[in-house]
């Protein structure tokens, strides 16, 4: 009896792999091509809403490094902000690599759709959170000062080695976060997935192209002895090297896991042509 064979006779399902694997599998395919057939306002009002509650996540960051100086519990209350990303089922441009990209693999959407979620969400998460920011600052000065203290972790930032793998280690571990999600069966645990991967993210103080631009925005809100030039000058490979991490270890593993499974899909997508 071959491989294959075995697990379908084993399984629920006829699928060549294993039942948990098929449901995590379809269940991304599916959102990620609704995801993908999404108007250009929703994409723009989606992303707007992530910048936005990133944006509470990070007043919290702010507010508990201020109290304590300690940037593992401040990552700890960073997950309010992934955690209202969860619950209100927005969008965040780093969480796009996984779930979107294998519906275009398997043949449910096609590349320009992708772009237009990518490019229509990153900017509206910056906006959203550039407005947020301001809020903030101007509501709670004190934390304008935690801000540009915080920012310039970043831009002060040399382009060399440590760099690189901080903001490559951010793309895999929010991709990763992503998939815990899909993997889970209960709410309960998509909300533990969100607290583990903020811990890091945040809590590592890692390069993230959004997160850390919120930070970076209430500093110059705040007056900070640099500009948005000096914020672009990060921010363009931090945003590569995140996507990098998480195309390249997360999102490329799992393609090469659900090989069968994306070509069962592609033939059934053809013949439903």
């Amino acid at each position: 009896m071959s491989v294959d064979h075995a697990r379908e006779e084993l399984g629920r399902s006829d699928a060549p792999a294993e039942d948990e694997v098929v449901e995590a599998f379809d269940r991304i395919v599916g959102e990620g091509a609704q995801r993908l057939h999404r108007t250009w306002r929703e994409v723009l009002t989606t992303g707007l809403a992530g910048g936005l509650e990133v944006g509470v996540g990070v007043l919290a960051l702010l507010a508990v490094y201020a109290e304590t100086g300690s940037h593992l519990l401040a990552g700890l209350a960073f997950s309010i902000g992934f955690i209202a990303l969860l619950l209100a089922r927005s969008e965040l441009f780093t969480e796009g690599f996984l779930v979107p990209v294998t519906a275009v693999v398997a043949g449910r959407a096609g590349v320009s759709q992708l772009a237009k979620l990518w490019g229509g969400t990153l900017v509206a998460n910056l906006i959203g959170g550039w407005l947020v920011m301001w809020v903030v600052v101007h509501a709670l000065p004190e934390l304008g000062t935690t801000a540009v203290e915080s920012s310039l972790e970043f831009v002060d930032a040399p382009l060399d080695l440590q760099s690189v793998c901080l903001a490559f280690l951010a793309g895999s571990t929010i991709t990763l976060m992503t998939r815990m999600q899909h993997g889970a069966e209960t709410e309960g645990a998509k909300l533990v997935a969100a607290v583990a991967g903020a811990f890091v993210l945040a809590g590592l103080v890692l390069f993230h192209s959004i997160l850390d631009s919120l930070i970076i925005f209430g500093a110059l809100h705040a007056g900070a002895p640099f500009g948005y030039v000096d914020w672009l000058a990060w921010f363009w490979y931090v945003t590569l090297l995140n996507m990098a991490g998480g195309l390249l270890v997360v999102t490329l593993l799992r393609l090469v896991r659900s090989k069968e499974l994306i070509e069962q899909e592609r033939e059934e997508v053809h013949a439903g042509h």
